[in-house]
Formats: C-alpha cells, sequence, structure tokens
C-alpha cells in the first residue's frame, strides 16, 4: 500500500508488497525489494538499493549525498541488506568515487533514533547502532558489534566482530573482534564476556580467549607480545580472529589498555 501523498518517482523500482506512509519521497534511481515498510516523512534517494523485509520510520534520510567536500556529484551507491529497523531521523549517506563508491549495511541491523553513517563505511550485520551514534566514513564494523549512545566512530576506523563500545565513547583507534572499549578517547577495557556468551560461545574459548588478551595487551609492544604468543592460542579461533585484526592494517592504531 502507498499512500496518496507519498511521492514516489516513476522510475523508482519498488516491489509490489512495499508499504510507503504519508508524505514519503522515493527518487529515481532507487530500488526497493519485498515487504518494506516505511512509514511517514522519509526520503530516499541516490543509487540506493534496499533489501527485503526492512522497516523505516519517519524522518530518516536514506541516500543522500556524502558529507565530503570532495562529492561532485559522481554516480556512486548505497547498498542496504534485509531485516534491519532503521529508527527515526537516522542518516545514511552513499559512498564516493575517492572511497570505492559505495556503502554497504548488512543484514538484521538495529540502527536507533539519530543515528548517522557516513559514506564508504562497510556495516556488517546483527549490530546495534544506539541513539545518536555517529559513523564517520570509511569506517568498517563487525557483525554482532554493539555501539553506545552519542559514541562517535572516527573515519577509517575498524571495529572488530562482537565488539562492544560504551555510551560517548570517543573510537579513535581500531577495536579488537570481542573487545570491550570505552572512554573519550577510547581504551580497552578487557573481552566482551556478556557478548560471547550470549552467542553462546563456549566457556572454555571465552577462557582461552580471555588468558590471550592478557598476553597480547600485557605491554605497548603488541608485535612482540604477539611474537612470544603461546601456539595453543591460535588453535582458538577467537584468538586468531583477534590476531588477524591487530596484523591486517599496520598503519592503523589498535585500541589497547590504558598503561601507566
Amino acid at each position: 500500500m502507498i499512500h496518496k501523498t507519498a511521492i514516489i518517482d516513476p522510475n523508482a523500482k519498488i516491489s509490489s508488497t512495499v508499504e510507503i506512509g504519508p508524505y514519503s519521497v522515493i527518487g529515481p534511481n532507487v530500488e526497493i525489494k519485498d515487504n518494506v515498510k516505511i512509514q511517514s516523512h522519509v526520503n530516499i534517494t541516490g543509487y540506493t538499493i534496499i533489501g527485503n523485509n526492512n522497516k523505516i520510520y519517519p524522518f530518516a534520510s536514506i541516500g543522500n549525498d556524502p558529507q565530503d567536500i570532495k562529492y561532485k556529484g559522481e554516480k556512486t551507491e548505497l547498498v542496504i541488506g534485509d531485516n534491519n529497523t532503521i529508527r527515526e531521523y537516522s542518516t545514511i549517506n552513499p559512498g564516493t568515487k575517492q572511497g570505492g563508491g559505495v556503502t554497504k549495511v548488512g543484514n538484521n541491523n538495529l540502527i536507533m533514533i539519530n543515528a548517522h553513517i557516513a559514506h564508504d563505511c562497510i556495516i556488517g550485520s546483527n549490530i546495534v547502532i544506539a541513539n545518536s551514534a555517529a559513523i564517520a566514513g570509511h569506517a568498517e564494523i563487525g557483525d554482532y558489534v554493539i555501539i553506545g549512545g552519542n559514541c562517535g566512530v572516527q573515519q577509517f576506523a575498524r571495529i572488530g566482530k562482537m565488539a562492544m563500545i560504551g555510551g560517548m565513547t570517543g573510537v579513535s583507534r581500531d577495536v579488537i573482534p570481542y573487545g570491550l572499549s570505552t572512554g573519550n578517547r577510547n581504551y580497552l577495557n578487557g573481552i566482551n564476556v556478556v557478548g560471547l556468551r550470549r552467542n553462546k560461545v563456549p566457556n572454555k574459548e571465552i577462557i582461552d580467549l580471555t588468558e590471550a588478551y592478557k598476553e597480547i595487551f600485557k605491554t605497548e609492544r603488541l608485535n612482540e607480545n604477539l611474537s612470544k604468543l603461546n601456539g595453543n592460542f591460535e588453535e582458538n579461533n577467537l584468538v586468531k580472529e583477534v590476531i588477524d585484526f591487530i596484523n591486517k592494517d599496520k598503519k592503523r592504531p589498535i585500541c589497547t589498555p590504558y598503561f601507566k
């Protein structure tokens, strides 16, 4: 059902099962797949693809121009997966030519009121982005991450799988998978044990990961600590993910505990 006051460009590709509420506006290059529910006063524009079973709340702005002074109107994309909930006043921008040309959002995410996802971000699946959290351009967010309210994630930052970022944290350094990070400029506060247990990770694997964490972050010399890590830890897939994450991008600073 499409409300009579909605403005739909005739070139937009919209499934017959989509619901669009009053005063929503859909641009010409938008594709919306099955069973999407768009409430009132939503604006969707740009080269935007929205997958199945998404629910979008009033005053969300999706696909509008990247907030980047280098953007000059090039054709870039925003691709959103399935089963996402996008709450009021959220904003999601497409990519830029310089950043790869596409912003991607996965499946089963909850994007709360007034959250922002900037250009060229790669957002995984099963993520919670709480109220008024802002994710700057080119950031990569792994699956099952929780980002607390009023957080600021710096451009190019990486947050690994199942990490948890406390409310009002400024993420200026990359957060390892399964890490727990807080602070005005973020520090590590251990492993996200609660998240691991919620996802039914066996206790033995959590204990091994916790012990490996202590060894990896016992000093600020991460490369030296990694080189001395007991080889048995690498049999634990969780530990291997942390090691791979640290080694993947040597140019980015890694979030560590607070060393006095």
